[in-house]
């Protein structure tokens, strides 16, 4: 059986133009080009998208911004013909890593009430539910639930990094997804799309 590999990198500034159509066909067009380009370019955000890396074909995207000791996760979405096989996952798992890399404390993130699949996935991972937004999504009116994670700088979260580590491959395989090791996942590329050295 065929396996694609993926890719999970911060985007060049060549790909926020499929960045803009992964978010109008995930989300409705909540961001524009000019928004990318703004996660981009502030060093307190942290953009990671994944690509098929045959195809160079972008799947997901996820962000969160560094706000004091706190991981503000503003976006998670994964384009719908490839949810359900691991790699939303695999890209929450990504940006609660780089937010213990960064020595942040907790995490946040809003979820519409009706994404239950969503917030399962968020749930398994520790967050728990504190709050809700009533009419927070102005498209549709709909209340956003509000869930926290603590203890991202505590030992025992690395532990929890690696067993999701684990239980993400085994997801991705699943489907045969291939990534490289998830530990060295970023590649540090400029955003220009050139290899830095």
């Amino acid at each position: 059986m065929f396996s694609s590999r993926l890719i999970l990198n911060t985007p060049h500034y060549d790909q926020l133009t499929q960045l803009v159509e992964l978010d109008r066909i995930c989300l409705g067009g909540l961001w524009t080009k000019k928004g990318y380009q703004r996660e981009l370019d502030n060093p307190n955000s942290s953009l990671l998208v994944l690509s098929i890396e045959e195809f160079g074909f972008i799947v997901g995207c996820g962000c969160f911004w560094t706000i004091l000791e706190e991981a503000h996760i503003v976006l998670l979405m994964i384009h719908p013909d490839y949810q359900g096989q691991g790699l939303g996952q695999l890209l929450l798992y990504s940006l609660l890593k780089e937010a213990a890399n960064r020595n942040l404390e907790r995490a946040t993130l809003e979820v519409k009430v009706s994404n239950q699949s969503a917030l399962a996935v968020y749930q398994k991972i520790g967050f728990q539910l504190v709050g809700r937004r009533k009419s927070y999504y102005q498209k549709t009116g709909e209340d956003a639930l509000i869930l926290w994670r603590g203890d991202l700088d505590h030992p025992r979260f690395r532990e929890d990094l690696s067993h999701w580590r684990l239980r993400i491959s085994d997801r991705l395989n699943q489907y045969n997804w291939l990534i490289s090791d998830l530990d060295l996942y970023l590649k540090r590329d400029d955003k220009s799309g050139k290899k830095i050295k």
